[in-house]
Formats: structure tokens, C-alpha cells, sequence
């Protein structure tokens, strides 16, 4: 998606940008997220005076899709169950009107779906509060600082710790449970799929199935590619999704398979793991929706992350084979 002039362009305000620029950028369709401040009388904000709710701006994103592969009513789907529509003041732990709620409808088309998703929201009486979040027509954009863009990604740990202790997943959980991730898979144009646990339990091995059906972890260095040094690309072992290649495959020394990023970043997400009395992020493939490992913000440049994956949930496909096994247009990689 290179092309600025098949892109549409949505504005929302959720509460913190960091937050909202992070679920919606792992929407397929989406190409890119970008964090900002809208409806104030001060013409390019700081954070500083934003963040003192004096000036009138909301914490908003601006999403650049692709109406071919999502549409606007979608990406509205996805936002509305992302954050808290009924808070009139403030979002979660951060309070006043630089963190409500709002959609900033660019044409009448927009204000139309708009208005007709928050009348079907509110109607549904899924939350014990009326729905909050306003309608606005769109002005004028003022894109935040640059260390505020891909927080989630330059700042994991101290993200993850903001993002889990503001509430905002708990209530996600509690109001959307799976249909919040659900709506994401569902405004994708899937190319990939999975079989049933039960049919997979017969055709996986008992390794692969523990690790990507049971979030299970395979032995440090007794694992099939943690020492693999083949040119070539990993794929999901169950749907075949691209997602990490060994341009991007480093030597950890922790005996698993580690990567500095994502080959395709749509079909690798991120989720909060709170288990074994720890915070983490576990990472699990889009469609498949095997677990894969967990990442980390050790790692290396140029991302300083360190995916740390378990070979049990990957295939890889050597260089010489990706034509073959209709992955060709990933030979540029190894030009």
C-alpha cells in the first residue's frame, strides 16, 4: 500500500494515543497509525501543554486504510471495542478532556456510519452507561512529538506496564471477551487458515500441538532452528502465514530462535501475558492464532527487540523453495 491515493483516512480520540495507535495498526488494512491532537484552539500543541487539558485537544490517531481490504464502518468496529465509549470524563486512569472519546468524521458519508455505529453500540445495552463518545466534524490534525509515534514498539516495557495497570485490556475482556479479537480477524482479507484443534491434534506433533494449541514452551537448544543459519523464510507451522525470515534471525545465546522483527508485521500479534508472576508480551501468529513465543526489548538494532520464538511453531522454507511453495515474491530478499 504505497499508494497515498487508495488510502482513506479516519480520526478517532480513545483515551491514550499510545493505546489506541497500537490495536488499530494490527488491523489488516491498515497501513499505517499515526498518534496526534485534534479539537483545541492552539495551533500545534505540545504534549506538555495538551496533557494539561488547557487547551481544548483530544489524544487522538489518524488511520490511513485501505478501503479495499477494510472498510471505514470496520475500522469503527475495531475502535469502538477498544477502549471505553461510556467515560464522559476521561479514559481509564487518565482523566479530563484531552482523554475522552470521540470520532472526527471527514465527510458526510463518515458522519453517517458514525452516527449509526454509536446509535447500534448504545442500543445494544451492552455497558450499564450510555455510550459517551462524541461526534465531531474533523478540523485540523496536529501530529504529536516523534516519540510518541510506535510507542508500543520503541518503549515495550514501559508500555506494556502503562497499558496493563490502566485497566484498559480488563475491560475489554470483560465487556468484548474473544469477539475483540475476533472483529479484528474478521476485517482482514485472510488468505491463510487452521484446522480444528481435534483435526490438528492428529496431524502436528505432540511438541508442535503443546506449544502452539497450549502455549507451551519446547526445550533451550534442543529445538529444531534455533541454530538454523539456511537463507529462507519461517512460516506458521498450522496456516502457512509468513512471519519472520533469516534476514532478520540473530544469535540470542537462549537456545531458541530470535528475530528482530516480524517479516510480515500484520500477522504477528501482540498480547499481555501476565502468567508465571511476570509481565510479558506473548506473540501469536493472525490467523492461525498459534502461540509462537514472546518478545522482548533486548534485542539488537536496528529494533531492539528480540522475538524469541519456539521452532515447534514454525516451518521454514529455504530460499530455494519459495517459488515452489508459492512464497516467491520473498526471493527479493535474498538478492
Amino acid at each position: 500500500m504505497n499508494n497515498e491515493s487508495i488510502l482513506s483516512v479516519a480520526t478517532v480520540a480513545g483515551g491514550c494515543f499510545w493505546c489506541v495507535e497500537s490495536d488499530l495498526e494490527k488491523v489488516a488494512g491498515v497501513d499505517r497509525v499515526v498518534s496526534g491532537y485534534i479539537g483545541g484552539n492552539v495551533d500545534n500543541p505540545t504534549y506538555e501543554q495538551v496533557s494539561s487539558g488547557t487547551t481544548g485537544h483530544l489524544e487522538a490517531v489518524q488511520i490511513y486504510f485501505d478501503p479495499q481490504q477494510i472498510s471505514y464502518a470496520q475500522v469503527l468496529d475495531v475502535f469502538l471495542k477498544h477502549h471505553d465509549p461510556t467515560d464522559a470524563d476521561g479514559s481509564f486512569n487518565d482523566r479530563g478532556i484531552q482523554y475522552t472519546s470521540a470520532i472526527f468524521y471527514h465527510d458526510e458519508k463518515q458522519k453517517e456510519i458514525a452516527g449509526n455505529a454509536l446509535v447500534e453500540l448504545d442500543g445494544s445495552k451492552r455497558f450499564d452507561k450510555p455510550v459517551a463518545t462524541k461526534l465531531i466534524p474533523f478540523t485540523k490534525f496536529f501530529e504529536a512529538e516523534d516519540y510518541h509515534q510506535d510507542y508500543y514498539k520503541k518503549n515495550p516495557v514501559r508500555y506494556n506496564w502503562y497499558r496493563f495497570s490502566s485497566g484498559r485490556d480488563s475491560f475489554i475482556k470483560e465487556h468484548w471477551g474473544d469477539e475483540a479479537n475476533s472483529v479484528v480477524s474478521s476485517s482482514a482479507v485472510s488468505t491463510y487458515s487452521r484446522l480444528s484443534d481435534a483435526e490438528l491434534e492428529k496431524t502436528l506433533t505432540p511438541l508442535q500441538f503443546n506449544v502452539v494449541r497450549k502455549d507451551g514452551t519446547e526445550p533451550a537448544f534442543s529445538n529444531e532452528y534455533w541454530d538454523n543459519h539456511v537463507e529462507g523464510i519461517y512460516v506458521d507451522v498450522v496456516s502457512g502465514e509468513p512471519l519472520f525470515s533469516s534476514a532478520d534471525k540473530f544469535e540470542s545465546g537462549t537456545g531458541w530462535p530470535s528475530f528482530t522483527r516480524p517479516l510480515e508485521k500484520k500477522n504477528v500479534v501482540g498480547i499481555e501475558d501476565n502468567t508465571l508472576f511476570m509481565k510479558r508480551t506473548e506473540v501469536r501468529s493472525f490467523d492461525a492464532d498459534s502461540h509462537l513465543g514472546h518478545v522482548f526489548s533486548d534485542g539488537p538494532a536496528p529494533t531492539g527487540l528480540r522475538y524469541c520464538i519456539n521452532s515447534a511453531s514454525l516451518r521454514f522454507i529455504s530460499k530455494d523453495k519459495l517459488e515452489e511453495q508459492g512464497y516467491g515474491k520473498y526471493l527479493q530478499l535474498f538478492k
